[in-house]
């Protein structure tokens, strides 16, 4: 199970840090990815960490601005947010993947929390 939390209405250039918990059988040794969705439009994929947290991948407008890391002592995938843009207003969602290699398709992700909004004010 993964528990998104940290989500807020925040002004344009500020910051949030987007937390993803897990538990359950969704454990410390599985890659995990946040999404978003802005209303009308598609979930995308907006960055990506392996299980050991190594090795991480962004999507291009995202990065510079955005850092996915994971405490696996605590179970716990983050979203440092920073610059952020009208634009990123979305839900965010976090998901686990057992596949080893890192991926921004939705459909390798085997669990997903529920989502958090995200709101950028100009």
């Amino acid at each position: 199970q993964l528990q998104a939390s940290g989500g807020g209405l925040v002004q344009a250039g500020g910051s949030l840090r987007l937390s993803c918990a897990a538990s359950g059988r969704t454990s410390s040794t599985y890659a995990v990815g946040w999404f978003r969705q802005a209303p009308g439009k598609e979930r995308e994929f907006v960055a990506t960490i392996s299980w050991s947290g190594g090795w991480t991948y962004y999507e291009d407008s995202v990065k510079g601005r955005f850092t996915i890391s994971r405490d696996n002592a605590k179970n716990t995938v983050y979203l440092q947010m920073n610059s952020l843009k009208p634009e990123d207003t979305a839900v965010y969602y976090c998901a686990a993947s057992v596949r080893r290699h890192l991926s921004a398709r939705r459909d390798e992700y085997d669990y997903w929390g529920q989502g958090t909004q995200v709101t950028v004010s100009s």
